[in-house]
């Protein structure tokens, strides 16, 4: 084997300026022989021939493992690791039902356009006659859907198409689901949180709608490794299914290195923080070395905007080398228009682009082939996303490849490159999801009713007594009525085009360029007012666009280009109140409690700043206000314990709100160590008097409406997520507070008040009688009045 990770690596060092060590730990993983077995005797000789031709002489053991339980009928999901042929697993049997039975349909969901029709070009490479597979999406001309519904046997959809386009028009699709054979569910993993709990309640419909034709399909799912995929799957499914995770493909060995880029002295950020060198420009500079040495290279950052901007810099310095090696450099990201997706997926393959850097957007995409590195900008919000990307590096037996993972200036990024067992060793977090989430489960149920009228019967998969309730309430209201025979949609207008899956909130905002009228992209009515309002930095194709107007009445962003050199970080401010304690835990002047909160934020302003991070003027906004009924953690210390912190005299008074401020901001930064979420996925709020406890409180909540149970997973290790906090805090080498610890890029106060020694005091003391004794778990339903509550 050719140590080619490590030489990679070696180059990369070489390019660090003296004195500077960014190097944490470095860990060589070994290569993995390969299991193969014979063909299963089952599989029909054309099926097997388009497989050998195409390469597959023999199929690796998990393969066929998982493919003979979706042929005897078994629900099954294939839990192995990234590269590992998961793809022929679940193409075996769907292929060889296909030619068995003229007659016989299959379905394909996968969470991305672009790996679907990855998949889609896979299955209609092999050349299998009688197959008739087809996209139906997005992007599928309305002149070529008619033929898919008639006509295309093994369709490649995803969730999204499912809901709006599939089921409530399933009248339309009764020859295909009629004769559904099997359901391949792609990458399931990724369907967790509330978009999780929503494509599980989706799966309920579908299996509903199949059942009502006469057809019972088979359910395949495929997934990066998972803890417990067993589990995971019946959650997601609702259905038993067995579970294949020994892994029997081979794997190139890795080299891993945990990299933390260094404090700029001669540069001070917020409220005189010293700053780091950003994880962006750091993976710009690493990818354009890995460039030069013509290795095959993907730099995973965490936004759209920071995939931009990596990729920008990675040109800019190779054009000063090589020009001709700076036009194989380019960004890849969601928010292109199709027909950009389609040629940069293309030119990724073949190996047309050297470098890119991407979101997510790829994680599941294109199986790119041959890749000899992958930088991770920033730890993606769960180990089974980080091992995803590090998995499209080290594609081939016989050659080493190279994985660096890139800290942001971020608690947990810090923690991670300082504790590597934390990546390294510990096993991938379990999926959350909670389809008896009432607000997913009433429009689904809403969606179930309009499709086909609910039964008694019927509910019991969406929930049982859970659902029966929900139904009993949508009744009252006149959303359903009550019959005889079941529950009946009321309305003359399908509920589904009112229902987002993905939680985005609605229709997308488009972006558009003023002078030209040219559609640029598209984002989330969610994140707009952070994204694009008046005055926001766009990045597009390499291109950069100030936005002159934002209207969410028409969801219009209106820009134009311009070339600034800063760029734009929006401010919020929030306010939480208590509407009711699920859980509590009493101790000695510390109480630790889970319940549904309301969230009020609005952003206020937004920051320019320069490349380097330095701050170059705080510019205030306008927009509305926006509400959140979710779930929260949060602790609350007494004053008398808070005048007893280490230190000497404890915590005076006026440091209260800004210790309290820090171990709320690294609290939130370390909760993805237990919960399987992202930090933009949760938030939080401080103060020092709440008006609903009457005490000083740190709240941490989720950021989806009903909550995606990442509090709960907070609340339920909280002794252990406090330790990890503390540790974060402590070990940072910053006198008073930085992005690494307690900063947090997010901070609707300007990340002020902040004291870090605070921080840490407030969790000793917290931790020393959490932690030490014996505590008191009560559940009820205490109502709490609903003030308002502010963050000093």
């Amino acid at each position: 084997m050719v140590n080619q990770g490590r030489r990679l690596l070696d180059r990369v060092l070489a390019g660090v300026p003296a004195g500077e060590s960014p190097l944490t730990h470095t860990e060589v993983q070994p290569p993995r022989p390969a299991q193969p077995v014979p063909w299963p005797s089952w599989a029909p000789d054309p099926v097997v021939s388009a497989l050998v031709a195409r390469g597959v002489t023999q199929p690796w053991r998990h393969q066929v493992e998982a493919a003979t339980h979706a042929w005897s009928g078994s629900h099954v999901v294939v839990a192995t690791g990234t590269a590992s042929g998961k793809s022929l697993a679940y193409q075996l049997p769907v292929l060889s039902a296909l030619t068995v039975d003229p007659k016989a349909t299959a379905l394909y969901l996968s969470p991305t356009k672009a790996l679907g029709a990855d998949q889609l070009r896979s299955v209609t490479g092999l050349g299998v006659s009688g197959v008739r597979a087809a996209s139906f999406d997005g992007d599928t001309p309305m002149a070529e859907r008619d033929w898919v519904r008639a006509h295309a046997n093994w369709v490649f959809s995803n969730p999204d198409m499912l809901h709006r386009g599939v089921l409530p028009n399933h009248a339309r699709w009764i020859r295909f689901l009629r004769r559904l054979s099997y359901v391949v569910v792609d990458e399931c993993h990724t369907y967790r949180g509330v978009f999780g709990s929503h494509v599980a309640l989706l799966l309920r419909r579908l299996r509903r709608v199949a059942q009502r034709y006469g057809a019972d399909p088979v359910f395949v799912l495929a997934s990066a490794t998972v803890a417990d995929p067993a589990a995971s799957a019946e959650a997601l499914l609702g259905v038993p299914c067995e579970a294949v995770t020994e892994d029997g493909s081979p794997r190139a060995g890795r080299t891993v290195a945990l990299w933390e880029p260094p404090l700029l002295d001669e540069l001070e950020g917020e409220n005189g923080a010293p700053v780091r060198r950003s994880a962006g420009a750091e993976t710009s500079r690493i990818l354009a070395d890995l460039v030069l040495e013509g290795a095959r290279s993907l730099a995973f950052v965490r936004s759209r905007v920071g995939a931009e901007l990596t990729a920008l810099g990675a040109r800019r310095v190779l054009a000063e080398v090589d020009p001709a090696l700076a036009e194989r450099v380019a960004a890849y990201r969601g928010g292109y228009l199709p027909e950009e997706r389609r040629a940069l997926e293309r030119a990724v393959s073949s190996g047309e682009l050297l470098g890119v850097a991407t979101t997510n957007a790829l994680e599941l995409g294109v199986d790119i082939v041959g890749l000899d590195a992958v930088v991770v900008a920033g730890f993606p919000g769960t180990l089974a996303s980080f091992w995803q990307q590090a998995g499209r590096a080290g594609r081939t037996e016989d050659t080493d490849a190279l994985v660096v993972f890139v800290a942001r200036d971020d608690p947990l990024d810090t923690y991670l490159v300082h504790n590597p067992s934390a990546v390294l060793d510990r096993p991938v977090e379990a999926t959350v999801l909670d389809p008896a989430n009432p607000y997913v489960l009433e429009p689904h149920l809403a969606c179930a009713a309009a499709e086909l009228p609910l039964t008694p019967e019927s509910l019991a998969a969406f929930g049982g007594e859970a659902a029966l309730a929900v139904v009993e309430d949508m009744t009252a209201r006149r959303v359903l009525r009550r019959r005889p025979n079941g529950w009946y949609w009321t309305s003359h207008d399908r509920p589904h085009a009112d229902v987002d899956i993905r939680g985005s909130g609605g229709e997308q905002v488009v972006v558009v360029e003023a002078d030209s009228g040219r559609m640029l992209g598209t984002v989330d009515p969610g994140s707009a007012c952070w994204q694009v309002h008046s005055g926001a930095v766009y990045l597009h194709q390499g291109e950069s666009y100030v936005v002159d107007e934002l209207d969410l009445d028409a969801g219009l962003a209106m820009v134009h280009a311009e070339k600034p050199d800063w760029t734009t970080t929006a401010r919020d401010t929030k306010d939480i109140s208590v509407v009711r304690v699920l859980e509590e835990r009493e101790f000695d002047g510390v109480t630790v409690c889970l319940g549904e909160v309301e969230v009020t934020s609005q952003v206020v302003g937004y920051l320019r700043k320069l490349p380097s991070g330095q701050v170059v003027d705080s510019v205030p906004l306008a927009l509305p206000a926006q509400t959140l009924v979710t779930r929260a953690v949060w602790y609350t210390v007494s004053a008398g314990l808070l005048g007893s912190a280490p230190g000497g005299a404890g915590l005076v008074p006026a440091r209260v709100p800004g210790a309290l401020h820090a171990a709320e901001h690294a609290a939130i930064g370390l909760l993805p160590l237990f919960a399987t979420c992202d930090r933009w996925d949760i938030g939080g709020v401080s103060t020092a008097l709440h008006q609903d406890t009457g005490e000083a409180t740190v709240f941490v909540h989720d950021g989806h409406p009903g909550g995606a149970g990442f509090a709960d997973r907070g609340f339920n290790a909280v002794i252990p997520w406090l330790v990890a906090t503390r540790e974060a805090i402590a070990a940072c080498a910053c006198p008073a507070g930085c992005p690494s610890c307690v900063q947090s890029p997010k901070c609707g106060n300007g990340n002020d008040p902040l004291d870090k020694a605070g921080g840490v005091a407030v969790l000793d003391v917290v931790l020393g009688v959490v932690g030490e004794r014996r505590h008191d778990v009560r559940h009820g339903h205490v109502d709490h009045d609903r003030s308002a509550a502010t963050r000093p």
